[in-house]
C-alpha cells in the first residue's frame, strides 16, 4: 500500500511564518511537521510514499529527496492548480499500483497509534474504505461526521457553525479505494472552487453503496492541526505530546 501525503497548500492561515516556509517544513519539536507523519507512517509498516508538493516545493524535495534516508521511497508530484484535495490525489492516479491507498493531509499530526490502529482495521477486516475521526466541540472547521454503528452515513463538508448534532470531525485520515478516481473525475466543484475528497466519499455512499469504516480517535489520542496559527503556537509551547 502507499501512502499519498499532500503538501501543496499556500498555508494562508498561517502567515507570518508561511511567507518563508512550506507550512508541512514548519519546525516543531526539533523537526519539520511532515517527518512525523512519515515517520508515523512509516512505523504502522508503509514505506512507499507520494508527497504532492506546490507552493515552496524545492523546501520538501530538498530536505527529504527520494526518501533513503528514513529508509522510504517518495515520489513527487507537483499541483500546480492548488484546486483542491480531490485534484491532488487525482494527479496520482498513474502511481497507485494497489487496490487501496493511504491518505492525510500534510498538515495534520497523530498519534502514531492512530496510523497503526487504522492499518490494522484494514488487514482485519479489509474494507474498501477507512475515515478516521477526532472529536471536537463543533466540527465546522473541518467535515462534520455521522455514524451508523462503525460506518459513516453522512458527511458534511464545512457545516455552518451551531449547526451540526455531531461531534466528530474528519481527521483528514484515511484508506480509499481506486473507486474513488471516477468519481473524482466527474464530480463538481465545491462552492469554494474545489474538487473536495469528502463530497466525493459522500457521492459514493448516497450512490454507489459504499460502506466506509469509521475509526474514532480517542480524546487519549493527540490531534494537531498545523494549518492553524493559533494552534501552531499552542502546540509549540504544549508539554503534552503524542505517544510514539
Amino acid at each position: 500500500m502507499k501512502a499519498i501525503i499532500l503538501c501543496a497548500g499556500l498555508g494562508k492561515r498561517m502567515k507570518p511564518y508561511t511567507d518563508d516556509y512550506q507550512k508541512t517544513i514548519l519546525p516543531f519539536k526539533g523537526k519539520p511537521v511532515l517527518e512525523f507523519i512519515i515517520e508515523g507512517i512509516k512505523r504502522a509498516g508503509i514505506h512507499d510514499f507520494i508527497l504532492v508538493v506546490g507552493y515552496l516545493k524545492e523546501q520538501i524535495i530538498d530536505y527529504f529527496q527520494d526518501g533513503c534516508n528514513w529508509d522510504i521511497k517518495i515520489d513527487y508530484i507537483e499541483q500546480k492548480d492548488l484546486n483542491g484535495t480531490g485534484e491532488a490525489v487525482l494527479l496520482c492516479e498513474e502511481l497507485i499500483d494497489n487496490s487501496v491507498f493511504f491518505l492525510t493531509w500534510g498538515d495534520t499530526l497523530v498519534s502514531y497509534e492512530v496510523y497503526k490502529e487504522v492499518i490494522e482495521i484494514y488487514g482485519n477486516e479489509n474494507p474498501d474504505f477507512i475515515l478516521v475521526g477526532n472529536l471536537v466541540d463543533d466540527p465546522y472547521k473541518g467535515a462534520a461526521i455521522y455514524l451508523n454503528n462503525q460506518y459513516c452515513s453522512e458527511i458534511i463538508e464545512k457545516p455552518p457553525k451551531g449547526t451540526s448534532s455531531t461531534n466528530l470531525n474528519n481527521a483528514g485520515i484515511f484508506i480509499l479505494s481506486k473507486k474513488i478516481f471516477n468519481v473524482l473525475k466527474k464530480q463538481k466543484k465545491s462552492a469554494r472552487g474545489e474538487i473536495e475528497i469528502p463530497e466525493s466519499i459522500r457521492f459514493g455512499m448516497k450512490h454507489l453503496n459504499w460502506q466506509v469504516r469509521v475509526f474514532i480517535m480517542s480524546k487519549d489520542h493527540f490531534y494537531g492541526d498545523f494549518g492553524d496559527l493559533n494552534e501552531y503556537k499552542k502546540l509549540k509551547n504544549d508539554s503534552r505530546w503524542f505517544d510514539n
